[in-house]
């Protein structure tokens, strides 16, 4: 395989993108279509008067949204050509920053409550937040806590979640930054920073040309709505900074790539007790490493892999010393997360549809149109990764619902096939992406 995408496709390969949208468009219709006719029929989907996202329908037009328009017009006129040309050490945080810029400001389009907000109801982290006094006692109780009937049970996205979602709130207030709004800066920090994670991952794959090609789409994707403000996000840069780490020791010679694979190792592991989803994304993690197998051999894939996994061993040690074991913690969400209405009462064969649509809408058409244009490149492993991660975690069927935002983690990889998009078509896709991320915040109500 080649390291990086072919920059010219023929002329039917250059309509293939159109198709591909023009097709992922009519399935979220239809999806959202059925899903009206649930609701109609009785059936709770519960999200929110929503059909494919969870939100409902509910035009809010103020002069606020001039700001995502201004953000997001400067983006599609100006991003490609800064992407292209500004030094890497200045793209790299420069990305983080339009995409927290571009997050905050669809968010703010709603008013200043929306960054907070979406943390303040009862079944998210921070309202467990002053139940936790001692680090020890929290790690060892913390199963005990997960079952709805328990004496004192965790919130639901606690419950459904491993120690360290919670625990990154708890260590926030713990530093003197309590309160919603430094959380919800966390959120949408984790979110940014996953950005040149991601690009620092595709350098070390296939070079800097496609890394550049991608960046503009990876901050200005619909995504970002969920950016500002979930947890989700936290854990997306957390797991993103894993991988690009990864990455980068697959791509060095041994010593320096020994620390880098530890540190991949160790945010990896700590990624593993955020979200018992992003177990699905090791495919990922394994990706940016084998591609490197022709010069490593495979002598050093097993190295680096192994230290990796060395890393990851330390965390589930550390939490194990501290009294809660990964294994027993993830069958205890699993069954509360079947005993809820919220599961039983979402039918399986409408939501393992309704979430790849929840999916499409969130990565916006530049992502899809990018995976039609995928060609024969190891950078195309990334993306197809990403993919079928996504759909394992469908699959499953533990997931019905809400992929707009469980899904981030995902996300970010999907969008690297946008440097597959033939160059003329790729200042198109971008605002196409940017219409729809207002599009959608200024007539769904999301909950996040």
């Amino acid at each position: 395989m080649t390291t990086a995408a072919p920059q010219a496709p023929t002329r039917r390969r250059r309509w293939l993108p159109v198709v591909a949208v023009a097709l992922v468009v009519g399935f979220v219709l239809v999806m959202g279509r059925i899903g009206w006719h649930l609701t109609r029929d009785g059936v709770v989907l519960h999200l929110l008067g929503g059909y494919v996202l969870r939100g409902g329908f509910d035009v809010v037009l103020t002069p606020r949204v001039l700001l995502p328009v201004v953000v997001g017009l400067a983006g599609v006129l100006a991003g490609p050509a800064l992407a292209a040309r500004a030094p890497w050490r200045v793209l790299l945080p420069g990305s983080a920053l339009a995409a927290a810029a571009w997050a905050v400001a669809l968010a703010l389009s709603s008013g200043w409550h929306r960054l907070p907000e979406p943390l303040s109801v009862v079944y998210e982290y921070p309202n467990d937040v002053p139940r936790v006094e001692g680090i020890g006692a929290f790690l060892s109780g913390f199963v005990a806590s997960v079952p709805a009937d328990a004496a004192d049970p965790w919130t639901t996205h606690v419950a459904g979640h491993p120690p360290g979602a919670l625990l990154a709130f708890v260590l926030l207030d713990r530093l003197g930054l309590g309160g919603l709004g430094w959380a919800a800066a966390m959120c949408v920090a984790g979110g940014a920073l996953a950005v040149p994670a991601v690009l620092v991952a595709v350098r070390a794959v296939a070079g800097e040309e496609p890394a550049r090609a991608s960046a503009p789409f990876l901050v200005l994707a619909p995504m970002a709505l969920w950016v500002a403000t979930s947890a989700d996000a936290l854990f997306a840069g957390v797991a993103a900074w894993g991988v690009a780490l990864l990455a980068t020791a697959a791509a060095r010679a041994p010593g320096v790539a020994d620390v880098r694979a530890l540190a991949g190792g160790l945010l990896l592991g700590l990624a593993l007790f955020l979200s018992f989803g992003l177990t699905a994304l090791g495919l990922v993690a394994l990706t940016v490493v084998l591609v490197h197998r022709g010069r490593l051999g495979w002598g050093g894939v097993v190295r680096v892999l192994g230290v990796a996994a060395l890393g990851v061993a330390l965390v589930v040690a550390a939490f194990a010393v501290g009294g809660y074991w990964w294994v027993e913690g993830f069958t205890a969400a699993g069954e509360r997360v079947r005993s809820g209405p919220s599961y039983a009462n979402r039918p399986l064969e409408f939501f393992v549809f309704a979430n790849l649509a929840a999916a499409a809408l969130a990565v916006g058409p530049a992502a899809v149109a990018g995976l039609a244009s995928l060609r024969r490149a190891r950078l195309a492993l990334l993306p197809l990764a990403a993919l079928v991660g996504i759909l394992v975690s469908d699959l499953t069927g533990l997931v019905r619902g809400e992929t707009e935002r469980i899904w981030l983690p995902f996300y970010v990889w999907l969008l690297v096939a946008t440097a597959f998009l033939p160059p003329r078509q790729r200042r198109g896709w971008l605002a196409a992406g940017v219409v729809l991320a207002i599009g959608i915040e200024v007539v769904v109500r999301t909950e996040w």
